[in-house]
């Protein structure tokens, strides 16, 4: 920390350039258990440098993707609770990046915010930095905005950035996807970062009780299921492809069912869900009970219990499942593709 480095002037207007500094010491340690080969200097400096080791990919592509974790942040902020929307922001980039077959390799983070609470800011880093661990990725760098005056001073926003790599000739693009093949469907681990203003009109958060245990979700309060972090499938998804023939990955996020899985399929095929095979969770039929929310309404803003779905050939299935399991995930069959103009049916 310089010492020298002060400005009451700026203090002031509501900015704090020492509490920043405290920030980035309390959220070093973190940092530090994000850290793989490729990073080549500490946080601090003006930029991010990392290292590629091409070893193995002939042809290197780089992709990239970027995300914020939205109005999920209102109930971080009304639980004060603030270590797990981090893994909710580093999931929304490495999910989507997976989807083409990408190894994530390094994560940037951005924190707005009224007023800069090193301990608060700490918090949030040590969820980017768990959300790293779980997925691979190194965080190389990041900003903290103290904003007075834009942002009320007990809120912040979050949003990430992630590059990963693939070999070109490796690239997930749904070309080889044929009828007959297998949705296999990854568990979602609840509402994940996604259909928040729904959800928060639904159970009026703001003037409700949101701490009290509910039978329907077992005995969890409604601020604890709903703050659940998003589920982060890197690791299981790179232990499948490096084995079996992936022909096409959607993350299910905003949009639910009907926007997200036509993204994976080609013209010509349909993708028909069997809906009775969705494990749905309770935090699911919750929000359709108390919103009165169509069955249709509800697979179309949220993902239901289903993470990720994954398209294989029918014999790799037996297969597929077998490593998918052995990664920690519950996997199982959710429908096939077959031919049609509309890419989704759910029956």
């Amino acid at each position: 920390m310089n010492l020298k480095s002060k400005s009451d002037a700026y203090a002031k207007a509501g900015v704090d350039i020492t509490a920043g500094y405290k920030a980035v010491e309390l959220m070093k340690k973190h940092i530090a258990r994000t850290a793989t080969p490729g990073v080549k200097d500490s946080i601090g400096g003006f930029g991010g440098l990392f290292s590629l080791d091409l070893a193995g990919i002939a042809n290197p592509v780089l992709v990239s993707g970027t995300d914020g974790v939205g109005t999920k942040l209102k109930l971080a902020f009304l639980l004060n609770k603030h270590d797990t929307v981090g893994v909710d922001c580093v999931a929304m980039c490495v999910n989507d990046i997976i989807c083409c077959g990408a190894k994530p390799l390094f994560f940037l983070d951005y924190i707005a915010c009224g007023k800069n609470t090193p301990e608060k800011i700490a918090d949030i880093v040590k969820g980017i930095c768990d959300g790293c661990v779980q997925s691979g990725a190194a965080l190389i760098g990041g900003e903290t905005a103290e904003m007075p005056g834009f942002y009320p001073e007990d809120e912040y926003d979050l949003a990430g950035y992630c590059t990963g790599i693939v070999d070109k000739n490796k690239i997930i693009d749904n070309n080889t996807m044929r009828e007959g093949d297998i949705v296999i469907a990854l568990p979602s681990s609840g509402v994940h970062s996604n259909g928040f203003s729904l959800v928060r009109k639904v159970f009026d958060v703001e003037n409700s009780n949101i701490k009290t245990p509910l039978e329907e979700l077992g005995g969890k309060s409604l601020g604890e299921a709903l703050l659940t972090p998003t589920k982060i499938y890197v690791k299981p998804v790179l232990a499948l492809i490096e084995k079996v023939s992936v022909k096409g990955i959607s993350h299910i996020t905003g949009g639910g069912f009907y926007e997200n899985i036509p993204r994976s399929i080609p013209g010509g095929l349909c993708a028909e869900i069997i809906k009775d095979s969705v494990r749905i969770l309770p935090i699911f039929r919750l929000i359709a009970k108390v919103g009165n929310i169509s069955e249709h309404d509800m697979f179309n803003t949220f993902n239901m219990g289903v993470g990720m779905s994954i398209v294989v050939s029918p014999e790799d299935e037996k297969a597929a499942l077998e490593i998918l399991k052995a990664n920690g995930e519950n996997a199982y069959v959710i429908g096939k593709i077959s031919s049609g103009k509309d890419k989704i049916n759910i029956i």
